[in-house]
């Protein structure tokens, strides 16, 4: 790692900060690698199924520079910048820039709902297609399509068979199957998984589907 005084990073940009925590990456390609976690602040989304309901407001304001130094300590190769919608912040992309720059594997889960063009190329997104069951699936903001890579990934939260219809509906349509990775998680503590998980062999769909694996460590323990 390089000096983490980067110029990317002026010691006075700032973020609100919810959490910084070291665990397993319990979702996304990386699911099971050790992963340092920093929660932002903060969310405009609403979603049925939301598990970091603490993450909407509080937090406290922390200079990045002082976040790369705490990150540092963890001394691991996976960075996760997570919320809330960390988009919401607008140095949020600053500090993705500065973790690159510091030749993190950055990663950013967000809601879709929010502008994702301006985010560092070098940065994987985790972006959410939000479904029916979510109550915010009027919120999903379909130009981003064209702005992801394939070494980003979306997200569908399955609540039900039809957030299940409508997920594949998506992607048969818009053709994102071939373009980039897709993950299908079931909803936590809905007891759907199995059903999932045939429904999608029983289509054939090429997804990939994924139980968050932290919860099944840690349950509903914060910082997990």
């Amino acid at each position: 790692m390089s000096d983490i005084d980067t110029k990317s990073a002026r010691r006075t940009d700032r973020v609100r900060i919810t959490e910084i925590f070291y665990s397993l990456q319990g979702e996304s390609l990386p699911v099971g690698c050790p992963t340092a976690f920093i929660r932002l602040t903060g969310c405009p989304l609403r979603c049925a199924y939301c598990d970091t309901e603490y993450a909407f407001q509080g937090g406290r304001q922390m200079a990045i520079a002082e976040v790369l130094e705490q990150i540092a300590d963890y001394r691991c190769a996976f960075v996760c910048v997570t919320g809330g919608e960390p988009l919401a912040q607008r140095n949020c992309l600053t500090l993705l820039t500065a973790l690159c720059d510091l030749d993190y594997r950055v990663s950013l889960e967000t809601s879709g709902a929010l502008d994702v063009g301006p985010v560092d190329r070098r940065v994987s997104i985790v972006m959410d297609i939000k479904t029916p069951a979510s109550g915010e699936s009027d919120r999903n903001r379909w130009e981003n399509l064209a702005d992801l890579k394939s070494t980003d990934q979306l997200k569908f939260v399955v609540s039900d068979r039809e957030d299940y219809d409508w997920a594949k509906a998506v992607l048969i349509e818009r053709g994102l199957t071939d373009r980039l990775p897709i993950l299908f998680s079931p909803a936590w503590g809905l007891g759907i998984e199995r059903q999932l998980a045939e429904w999608i062999l029983a289509d054939r769909l090429a997804v990939r589907f994924q139980i968050q694996l932290h919860k099944v460590l840690w349950g509903e323990t914060p910082g997990h």
